[in-house]
């Protein structure tokens, strides 16, 4: 791929989509049709996680995972491409925070600092267990763009976190 990028995202669900057995399922399904579309590759994926809602709430708990690819899209073609996906797969957005069948998030696309659509790094990523802690997995050297501080200097500061590797 000519300008290829790095970037990171996030992957989760919490309601499983119609035809598959769990959220996780559904989940890897998204990352098939991610890998699919032909211009992006993914590299790795992190172990999985079982993380409660947040903020907390009666919602079953999520599957999370972090995923590393390489791609030649903008990081606007990027996001557009993963609501595609999202909505292809029946994804509706109605609340904030509400339960889900698919969420995909660009958490880092090449260290690049963005302050309009998509904002990058993802904004709220450093308050996230559930993307620090598999980002880590995949990648223990990175650093914040913005802040400079390393993955576990922002895991330190996170108050305690409801989460366990899934099966």
């Amino acid at each position: 791929m000519s300008n290829e990028h790095e970037a990171f995202l996030g992957i989760g669900a919490n309601l499983p989509m119609q035809g598959y057995a769990s959220p996780k399922e559904t989940c890897l399904a998204a990352l098939e049709k991610l890998a699919a579309a032909g211009d992006i590759i993914c590299i790795a994926t992190s172990p999985w996680y079982r993380t409660e809602p947040q903020p907390v709430s009666d919602q079953p708990w999520f599957f999370n995972a972090v995923v590393q690819i390489k791609t030649h899209l903008t990081p606007p073609a990027l996001l557009a491409r993963l609501h595609s996906i999202e909505r292809a797969m029946g994804r509706v957005r109605q609340h904030r925070n509400e339960a889900r069948i698919i969420d995909m998030d660009i958490i880092d696309f090449d260290g690049v600092v963005r302050q309009d659509a998509p904002i990058l790094p993802h904004p709220r990523m450093h308050e996230r267990g559930f993307v620090l802690y598999p980002l880590r997995d995949l990648k223990a050297d990175w650093v914040h763009p913005i802040s400079g501080a390393g993955i576990d200097a922002l895991i330190a500061k996170l108050p305690p976190q409801n989460m366990e590797l899934a099966p």
